[in-house]
């Protein structure tokens, strides 16, 4: 029998059974639906998170000091180990030198576009325009030209300049956000260029004068939390990086640089040659070390993680579609003894073991195919609008697609294989007088 026939037999059972047909699909339908659902879901969070960390810097790699762990370090007496006792934060002479920096550079000038040095004051309030006693907070930081221009394309300047390393060394001048002006200074951006703020810094003041206004930009970690006030919003400002160390008190040195590999480097395999080199300055100090990470590492990472949690999920939901085949072999299980003597009738005719086998076998298959194609219609719209509601773009994934309606159809030869078994060895006598 043409595969053509098969499928209008098939075709023409679950049309005389539609209800019955819809409730054995049920299982297929719901088990498919949330397994695309939750892939989408999963895919798009991804997307999300990877998108919003590339846009930081996927070519940054943080060179940072880390305290050693107490086994490194140690005395002992008498077979008894003594653990030193050291400094919660690190001296002068521990931190990283220009003249590290420097010969890295010289070291690997064809794998580094520039560095970025940064010194974290601290948070500076100040009275809001018109309104004294209400405290404005800011973030103060010292970054150097290099880190300053980084920031050049996601936060343009709107009126002024950013800060020169030469021109402004030494200089109690800052560049503010078009919020804090609004906030603190009142007026347009460019009436505020030029203006004296005093900023309250670890309970001292200090004056700084305006030189420039970026454009502020809601952090997209934020957002995903809901708008918040204008009162309650903290921006940056930056100052020169030798008036920020002075202020914090700090030697000849930094605890964390940025590395920016140049275009075409392996930043993930460069992580740990940064991290090496460093190291090597450490190697006689007792109490720290330097180690390197970079957003790429760690966005491998978190989307590693997310796929996990996604895979785990769709397992769990894929119970349902265990149930599903059960249902559909129990459905064709009784199809086979309603149709006991039609099976007989064909068999008398010279229909053959394997043809009555195939007929029901296809039978499953088409019942199954059908639910999948429904489930994963359901499941990407279903995924579709809870990424819109988490506020993410919907990327179905085709390849759980594909796998779902061949799973599906599957489950329709694994699941259909028994009845179809049993309808083939009746015997057409027997069948014949099945009342």
């Amino acid at each position: 029998m043409a595969l053509f026939e098969y499928l209008s037999m098939a075709f023409a059972s679950i049309k005389s059974n539609k209800m019955r047909s819809l409730l054995t699909m049920l299982g297929i339908i719901i088990g498919i639906a949330a397994v695309i659902a939750i892939e989408t879901v999963g895919n798009s969070l991804s997307s999300s998170v990877s998108d919003s960390m590339s846009g930081t810097g996927a070519s940054s790699i943080t060179v940072s000091l880390t305290q050693k762990s107490s086994s490194n370090s140690g005395s002992s007496s008498g077979g008894v180990r003594l653990r030193l006792f050291k400094n919660s934060s690190p001296d002068d002479k521990d931190l990283i030198t220009d003249t590290m920096i420097e010969e890295f550079t010289e070291t690997f000038p064809d794998k580094i576009s520039y560095i970025e040095k940064t010194q974290q004051v601290g948070s500076g309030t100040i009275g809001k325009v018109n309104e004294p006693d209400t405290t404005i907070t800011a973030a103060v930081s010292g970054l150097n030209q290099e880190a300053l221009q980084s920031k050049e394309s996601d936060t343009p300047i709107l009126a002024g300049r950013w800060l020169d390393d030469t021109r402004d060394a030494g200089r109690y001048v800052c560049v503010v956000s078009e919020k804090f002006v609004q906030q603190a200074v009142g007026g347009s951006n460019a009436d505020a260029l030029g203006q004296k703020i005093t900023l309250t810094i670890n309970k001292m003041p200090y004056t700084f004068y305006i030189s420039g206004v970026y454009k502020y930009v809601e952090d997209s970690y934020a957002s995903m939390f809901g708008s918040t006030s204008d009162d309650d919003i903290q921006t940056e400002i930056y100052i020169p990086l030798d008036v920020a160390r002075s202020i914090a008190g700090v030697g000849d040195g930094y605890q964390s640089i940025t590395v920016v590999a140049s275009s075409g480097t392996n930043v993930t395999a460069f992580v740990d040659v940064v991290g090496d080199y460093f190291a090597s300055y450490y190697t006689r100090n007792d109490s720290w070390t330097v180690s390197a990470s970079s957003i790429s590492s760690l966005l491998e990472s978190m989307t590693e993680i997310l796929n996990q949690i996604s895979l785990a999920i769709s397992a769990i939901a894929a119970i349902s579609l265990l149930v599903g085949g059960i249902g559909v072999m129990n459905i064709m299980t009784v199809s086979v003894t309603e149709r006991t003597r039609e099976i007989g009738t064909r068999k008398a005719l010279g229909a053959t073991n394997t043809a009555i086998l195939t007929q029901f076998i296809i039978e499953s298959i088409v019942l199954c195919a059908i639910g999948g194609v429904i489930g994963v219609g359901l499941g990407i719209g279903l995924g579709s609008m809870l990424s819109q509601v988490m506020g993410y773009s919907a990327r179905p994934s085709v390849a759980a697609i594909i796998i779902a309606v061949a799973f599906s159809m599957a489950i329709g030869v694994f699941f259909g294989y028994y009845p179809a078994k049993k309808a083939a060895k009746m015997d057409p006598i027997d069948a014949l007088r099945y009342e």
